[in-house]
C-alpha cells in the first residue's frame, strides 16, 4: 500500500489560532505590562490612576495610552506630566517583557470615551423625567 503524502498549507502544525488580530493582542499585553510597571513604580501622584487601553500601531512605532483617574479632568495635567517622567522606563518595560523587534515610543491621553460615559449617567440620575416616573412606579 502506497504511502500517501501530506500536502503543506503554509502554516506551521504549531501556529495557535487567534480569535482577534496581532494588533490587539500586542495592544493588550502592552496594557498589562504598564499597568504592571505603574504598580511597581508607586508613586503617590498616580495612585489613582488606572490604564484603560493601549493602542499600538501595526509596525509597534507608536502606542497610544489611555487613562483615566478618580481626579478627573482637574488631575489631567499632572498625570500627563508625571506619565511623561516615567515614559522611558515604561518603553524599557515593555522592551523586556514584550518580546518584539521593536518597542512603541508611548503618548498618553485621557480617556474621553470612560469621560463621556460618566456624563451620560450623571444626565440620567439628574433627568427629571426619569426620576419622576421611577417616584410614580415605587407608589
Amino acid at each position: 500500500m502506497p504511502r500517501q503524502q501530506r500536502r503543506s498549507t503554509g502554516k506551521s502544525s504549531n501556529t495557535r489560532k487567534h480569535s482577534y488580530p496581532r494588533a490587539a493582542r500586542i495592544s493588550e499585553t502592552v496594557r498589562e505590562v504598564i499597568a504592571d510597571e505603574l504598580v511597581r513604580i508607586d508613586d503617590d501622584r498616580l495612585m489613582l490612576v488606572t490604564v484603560t487601553s493601549v493602542d499600538v500601531d501595526a509596525e509597534m512605532n507608536r502606542g497610544i495610552v489611555y487613562y483615566d483617574s478618580l481626579q478627573g479632568v482637574e488631575g489631567d495635567e499632572q498625570i500627563l506630566r508625571v506619565l511623561g517622567e516615567y515614559r522611558k522606563r515604561l518603553q524599557s518595560a515593555i522592551a523586556t517583557q514584550v518580546h518584539a523587534r521593536r518597542t512603541p515610543i508611548l503618548e498618553f491621553r485621557p480617556d474621553d470615551a470612560i469621560r463621556a460615559a460618566e456624563r451620560i449617567d450623571e444626565v440620567l440620575r439628574n433627568d427629571p423625567m426619569r426620576t419622576r416616573t421611577h417616584d410614580d412606579a415605587t407608589e
